[in-house]
This record gives structure tokens, sequence and C-alpha cells, in this order.
């Protein structure tokens, strides 16, 4: 038995359709809502809530490997619930800067759970992830509203990694051998900038999509009213304002672990096409 935690979200669910689509199984998704989760056929699904582990338990009954994205609850709760149940293998998703940026709180929070993992008996892989594709949804309602996208850093150019990537990687280290005790940092396949990613949403939606740079300082005003100035400032250092050649590199992993070459911005663009219509 595999479960898939976050398995409604842009890594999960890509992860259980791999999975479903080459017969492995059986497969259990983790979700607050059972009836609305929408998995392929023959995909358990299971309600439990990361900010109450307790609630887990029957989840991880009778499961052997666990697809885990890190600080969604406590995960030193969720990794001793998971010991306690016979989980034998945990793949892990970090983030790059666990290695590039090792000064930011949320870069030593996940690289504490990467240790918790590593003292837990368990088998573990750990996925280190850079700036996702999805990312770009943020800019979805402007889009949408024939507005300018507003942001910094326009030229900027991180690997950004489509989410399904880093889905293929995790099904290879779940089902196949050799990826116990590894830790893979996990690109796209070349740099693109903030503002060729609204042209690659541009050319997809087949419109002008307007384009403005505005300075940190508006960036952050926008941003930190969401998720508070220690967030905002952490999210702009690894988006353009401290970025250095560890978090610009583009790093060869997806292909070497799956077969298989990373996809490119354009193509996350073009399957998510409806969002910014």
């Amino acid at each position: 038995m595999i479960l898939v935690t976050g398995a409604t979200g842009n890594i999960g669910s890509a992860l259980l359709k791999e999975l479903h689509a080459r017969g492995v199984g059986p497969l259990r998704g983790l979700t607050r809502n059972a009836a609305r989760a929408g998995f392929p056929d023959g995909v358990e699904a299971v309600e439990g809530d990361f900010a109450e582990p307790a609630s887990l338990k029957p989840a991880l009954e009778g499961v052997r490997s666990l697809f885990l994205v890190s600080r969604l609850g406590s995960d030193a709760d969720i990794l001793d619930a998971a010991r306690a149940a016979g989980v034998e293998h945990v793949v892990l998703v970090s983030s790059i800067t666990v290695q590039t940026h090792q000064h930011l709180g949320a870069a030593a929070e996940n690289l504490a759970v990467e240790q918790l993992l590593k003292a837990s008996g368990m088998a573990w892989t750990i996925l280190r992830p850079t700036q996702f594709a999805s990312n770009a949804l943020m800019w979805a309602a402007t889009i949408r509203g024939h507005e300018t996208v507003r942001a910094p850093f326009a030229e900027t150019a991180l690997p950004t990694i489509h989410p399904a990537d880093i889905a293929a990687v995790a099904r290879v280290a779940l089902t196949e051998p050799g990826h116990h005790g590894r830790t893979y940092a996990l690109t796209g396949p070349a740099p693109v900038t903030a503002r060729q990613q609204v042209e690659a949403i541009a050319a997809t939606l087949g419109r002008e999509v307007p384009f403005a740079e505005i300075s940190r300082r508006q960036a952050h005003s926008q941003m930190a009213a969401v998720f508070g100035s220690d967030n905002a400032d952490a999210v702009l250092d690894v988006t353009g304002g401290d970025v250095n050649d560890e978090l610009l590199m583009v790093r060869d992993t997806v292909s070497e672990v799956t077969g298989t070459p990373a996809r490119p911005f354009q193509q996350w663009a073009s399957e998510n096409a409806d969002a910014f219509r």
C-alpha cells in the first residue's frame, strides 16, 4: 500500500495518476474531503487532517510507502504516526532552499523535517524542488481580467519545475530500487524569467498579456498583506532578491531518475491555459 498525502494538490494528484496509469497498487490518497477528491478509479480516498495527527491513523493502516509534503502539519507527529503504523519508506518533498538559502526560516524548517525523517528509522528519499511552474497561477485572476501582470525581478531566470516532474521522480523513488537514502535537487530544463512566463501564457492564450516590472518594495507591500512581512521577504529573496549560482543552476536530475526530460514551462502553460482564460 502506498499513501499519497496532499493527494488533490499539484504534485499529489499528478503522482496518483502516474502510479495508477502504471498499474501500481494498492493506492490510497489522503484528503480532507473524500467525497470531492475525484481520484482515479481504484484509488482509495481516505480523510485525514495534518493538523490532527490522530486522524491519520486509519489512513496509515497497512501502508508501507508514504509520499509526504513537508510543513503541512506537525511533521514530528506525522512521522511518529507513520513509524508506529509500520511504514517502511517515506518520500519527502522538501525545498532546494535547504541548499541555497539556509539562513531563511522556511529553509531551516525544511532541514529540520529532513533530519527528523533521517532519524526516524524509516528508509527515506528527499526531493528538493526549485520554484514551481504552478506559482504562475498567482497571476490567473489578473490575466483573466485582461489586466497588467506586475512582478519584481522581471529578468531573473530561475529553472522553474513542472509539478508533474516532481511527481514523476517521486513515482520512481516509491516503486523502483536504488533510491533509499538519496537526496535529489530538482529543476526544470531551462531558466525562465517572470516576463518569459507571462509571454508563454500569452502565446497559449493567443492574445497579448501586458507585463510591468515593479520594485521589490512595491512587491513586498502587496505580499506582506497576504503572507506577512517575513514570509514576503523570504519569497522575494528566492525569486530574485538574493539569488545565487546554486539557485540558478539547471540540473538533469529529472531525466536521470525518470529517463524522460523535464517539461518546459511552455508545456505547463499549455496544460493549464483554462485557468487564465
